[in-house]
């Protein structure tokens, strides 16, 4: 009744509006899917043009293909070239732009800032043995920056290779050790010039020519004990800096892995090998090398089968005559570990920012009594009857803490705090009871000093080093804090 002003629709109208309205439909249907098509397009076409442009920055020679597909092959296609160019032979050096340099070692230069990083960068260093340990070196010395590397190693990957080296894959399997690593380098730093030498480092003009006349260092990541041997007195007779890596094989415990100097190494029997070797050529020391203090336990070389002694010349299984033929058992992340000790002492050496007096564990105790000892000479002599078998108030974990916490593995208290050939414990003032906190690390010289003070060190005017008393007064007081909170904490 309200309705009768409307007109009346014919029969056919209601078809006709739903016939209009999926017209509708279905033109917005296709124009979005045609807007949503050209978005995707647009989006690929400009992923396409960045990748093309980033490939372009590394490789100037590039034109790209018209297969290649942005989600995935031509990223494929980019590391297979670089690859294929590390196959044919040479360095790949490819044109890479600073920038991205920068960007990619930011945190190195955070860390060390530019000065020392150019250092680092200028850095050749030689690697001799490529397997568990010498691979990881390898790779975070470029990780890091060093640009200059070149790989010494006559061996092939294995399936058996897979637990412990860094980069070595599946598809590596059969292929030379230094070619694997060169292919993993290249594609981590296109700008880095890798080196690679198949060959096995022996003594001569072949072992000059390998090592060469500018490395700034050798690593040694020799197995052969032998070969090792005569590496490490090439390198030292030379003047050529070089750290080694002990015995990886049969050890477990990653809390035993330190570094030191060659001559405080114990509990390694690779390293205890090395030694006398060494000392037959004249060498005590100076050569730092990686090692593990853990007690070697039970597990012992592989066997061989049965049918390999049935088959008789059991030597000439081995690769060479002095090489051992049967296999040391290897838990994979011990090698790394060693590995990445090389490359940090390394990359802070070049540095110059180096790892100064690293602890070493061997003999500590026979120090610290005889520490004692002298200690109760003195004062004996200064303070006491004169007899030394009276009891001091310290004991042996106290003067742990007094050379390796307070004073950083044995360093002078007084500044500059240099370290010390010989350490030599005194009383900082003779007024006052010898306690932790009233204990110094002195050189022989800066005890003389101190005793023709009257044995107050607040008294001494210059010290050896030119350490005025001012200066000397400011650091010891910092170190007794130290000390009492230590006391405070474990008395």
């Amino acid at each position: 009744m309200a309705f009768e002003w409307l007109p009346k629709l014919p029969p056919d109208s209601g078809k006709l509006i739903f016939v209009a309205l999926g017209a509708s439909i279905a033109t917005f249907a296709a124009t979005e899917a045609y807007r949503s098509a050209s978005t995707r397009q647009r989006i690929k076409k400009i992923k396409e043009d960045v990748v093309e442009d980033v490939y372009n920055s590394l490789h100037h020679q590039y034109q790209p293909g018209p297969a290649l597909d942005v989600q995935g092959g031509l990223y494929r296609s980019i590391g297979a070239e670089v690859e294929q160019t590390a196959v044919i032979g040479g360095t790949a050096n490819l044109s890479y732009d600073e920038t991205l340099i920068r960007e990619q070692l930011s945190r190195n230069y955070s860390f060390f800032e530019d000065d020392a990083m150019e250092k680092v960068r200028k850095g050749k260093v030689v690697i001799v043995g490529c397997g568990g340990v010498g691979s990881w070196a390898a790779v975070m010395l470029v990780r890091s920056g060093v640009s200059n590397i070149r790989l010494i190693d006559f061996d092939m990957v294995t399936l058996s290779s897979l637990n412990r080296h860094a980069v070595a894959t599946l598809a590596d399997v059969g292929t030379p050790k230094v070619l694997a690593c060169k292919r993993f380098l290249e594609r981590v730093a296109p700008w880095a010039n890798i080196e690679t030498r198949m060959e096995l480092w022996q003594a001569g003009t072949q072992g000059e020519r390998l090592i060469g006349n500018d490395a700034d260092w050798v690593i040694d990541a020799i197995d052969n004990i032998t070969t090792k041997v005569e590496l490490l007195k090439y390198c030292h007779s030379r003047g050529i800096k070089v750290f080694a890596s002990m015995g990886a094989g049969a050890k477990c415990d990653p809390t035993r892995v330190q570094i030191s100097d060659i001559s405080s190494t114990s509990d390694d029997p690779l390293a205890r090998s090395v030694r006398r070797l060494l000392r037959r050529q004249g060498i005590t020391d100076g050569i730092p090398v990686v090692y593990s203090t853990e007690i070697p336990g039970d597990v012992k070389l592989l066997p061989l089968p049965e049918d390999e002694f049935q088959k008789g010349a059991i030597h000439e299984l081995g690769p060479f005559d002095d090489f051992r033929v049967r296999i040391l058992p290897v838990l994979g992340p011990l090698p790394s570990i060693f590995g990445l000790h090389v490359a940090t002492y390394i990359i802070c050496a070049l540095a110059d920012k180096p790892i100064l007096n690293p602890m070493a564990v061997r003999n500590r105790k026979k120090l610290y009594d005889k520490l004692l000892r002298d200690l109760a000479a003195r004062e004996a002599k200064t303070h006491g009857s004169g007899l030394i078998t009276e009891r001091l108030p310290i004991d042996e974990s106290d003067v742990s803490f007094v050379l390796e916490e307070l004073n950083r593995n044995g360093r002078s208290s007084i500044p500059p705090h240099p370290v010390l050939s010989r350490a030599l414990l005194a009383r900082w003032d003779a007024t006052k009871p010898l306690a932790v906190d009233n204990c110094v690390v002195l050189s022989a010289h800066d005890v003389k000093l101190l005793d023709a003070a009257g044995g107050r060190g607040v008294d001494v005017a210059e010290w050896c080093e030119g350490t005025k008393s001012e200066e000397a007064i400011e650091a010891i007081e910092r170190r007794q804090q130290e000390a009492r909170e230590w006391l405070q904490m474990n008395r």
